[in-house]
C-alpha cells in the first residue's frame, strides 16, 4: 500500500535481487519540492531493459502510467486527477546545448532508468517525478495501451520524427516483436510503404493485419530478388544481422537504424556502405516534445501495442519476466496495480 504522511510519502516498490527474485520494498520520500509530482501508479510496461537490471537491486520499470494525486508548489501544468506517464528519461540539466535544442535524452548529465533514482520506478504503487518529465495520456487512450508506448513506442516513433522519414518512403523493419510490431503501426499510419522481415512465415498474417504492405521470411534465404529498394531499415531484432542479405536491398543513401539493446560489437561490410553512401544512425528514446507528439499521434491513429496483462506483485512480475526472457510474450507485458494501492 501507499501512504501519504505529513512529513513526506512512503510507497511500495518492487526490486530485482541478485538471485533474480522480485522483492517487495518500501521507498520513503520527503515532502514534494519544486515541480515534483506524486503519481499513483496504475500500470507499468515491462521492457527488455528490465531483464538486464533484474539482478542489479534497483526498483524496476520505466514504462509508467498513473494518476496525479499531489503536486509540488511550483508545478504549473498538471493537476490532481490528471493521467500521466513517463519513460526511460527521468531528468536532465535543462541548460546544456542538447537540452536547449530539445534533445534532453542526449544531455551529458541526464538521469535515466537503472543508473539514477534507483529507489523508484514504474513497478511500484507510486512514484515522484518532476512535472517536466511527465506526459499527459490522451483521454481516448487506455492506460494499459499507453504503458508500452512510454519506452517502446517512444523509441520507434523518434526515428520517424527526428530523421524525417516521409510518407511514401519504403521502410523495412527487421523483427516483429516488442518494438517491431509498434514500428509497423507507426510506419503504416505515416503513409510509408512498410516491409517486414522475420525469420519464418509464422507472423506473416499478423504483420499484414498490423499494416505491413509486404512480408518476407529470411531463414535459409541467401538473397532476395525483385524487391523494390528500401529507404530506411529499422533493426528491432537483438540477433546479429546478416548484412549480405539486406545491404543489396537498401537504396543509395539509405539509412539503417539499430534500436534494440544488444551487447557486443556492431559489424558491417565497408564497401557496400561506402559505395551506396549508406548511413547508420543511432537513436535513444524520444526527447520530451517528441514523446508527447508520439502519444498524441498514437491516440489519433489508434495505434495499440499487443499486450499481455499480469498482476503487479512479486509473483506476477516474476512470471512476466520469465515469460519475456523465454521469448514467449506477444508482444508487450503490462503489469496492473491493485485498485487498493492509493497514493
Amino acid at each position: 500500500m501507499t501512504v501519504s504522511k505529513d512529513s513526506g510519502h512512503e510507497f511500495t516498490v518492487f526490486r530485482g535481487t541478485k538471485d533474480g527474485k522480485i522483492a517487495r520494498d518500501v521507498t520513503r520520500k520527503g515532502e514534494l519540492k519544486g515541480d515534483e509530482v506524486l503519481i499513483r501508479v496504475t500500470h507499468s510496461g515491462l521492457c527488455g531493459t528490465d531483464l538486464h537490471y533484474r539482478t542489479a537491486g534497483c526498483v524496476l520499470g520505466h514504462e509508467g502510467v498513473g494518476i496525479v494525486s499531489e503536486i509540488g508548489p511550483d508545478a504549473a501544468v498538471l493537476k490532481r486527477g490528471d493521467r500521466v506517464g513517463w519513460g526511460y528519461l527521468q531528468k536532465s540539466c535543462t541548460h546544456c546545448k542538447q537540452c536547449i535544442n530539445a534533445q534532453q535524452v542526449y544531455c551529458p548529465d541526464r538521469q535515466t532508468f537503472g543508473s539514477s533514482n534507483t529507489d523508484q520506478g514504474s513497478m511500484a504503487y507510486a512514484a515522484i517525478w518532476n512535472e517536466a518529465f511527465l506526459f499527459k495520456v490522451p483521454d481516448s487512450m487506455e492506460s494499459a495501451v499507453a504503458a508500452p508506448l512510454m519506452c517502446a513506442g517512444a523509441t520507434v516513433f523518434s526515428l520517424f520524427d527526428q530523421f524525417n522519414i516521409r510518407p511514401s518512403d519504403r521502410v523495412g523493419i527487421i523483427g516483429l516483436g516488442g518494438l517491431g510490431h509498434i514500428a509497423v503501426q507507426f510506419s503504416k499510419s505515416m503513409g510509408c510503404q512498410t516491409v517486414v522481415f522475420s525469420g519464418t512465415h509464422d507472423k506473416k498474417e499478423e504483420a499484414l493485419s498490423l499494416g505491413a504492405n509486404e512480408f518476407y521470411a529470411t531463414r535459409g534465404v541467401k538473397e532476395f530478388n525483385d524487391i523494390e529498394q528500401i529507404d530506411h531499415l529499422i533493426v528491432t531484432s537483438s540477433a546479429q544481422v546478416e548484412w549480405s542479405l539486406y545491404l543489396p536491398l537498401l537504396a543509395p543513401r539509405g539509412a539503417i537504424y539499430p534500436v534494440t539493446v544488444a551487447f557486443g560489437d556492431f559489424t558491417i561490410p565497408y564497401m557496400p556502405l561506402l559505395g551506396k553512401g549508406l548511413r547508420i544512425l543511432g537513436s535513444a528514446v524520444a526527447s520530451l516534445p517528441v514523446h508527447q507528439r508520439m502519444l498524441d499521434f498514437a491516440a489519433q491513429h489508434r495505434i495499440r501495442p499487443l499486450i499481455e496483462l499480469f498482476d503487479m506483485n512479486e509473483e506476477g512480475i516474476e512470471k512476466a519476466m520469465d515469460r519475456l526472457a523465454d521469448g514467449k510474450v506477444r508482444y508487450r507485458v503490462v503489469l496492473v496495480a491493485p485498485e487498493g494501492a492509493q497514493a
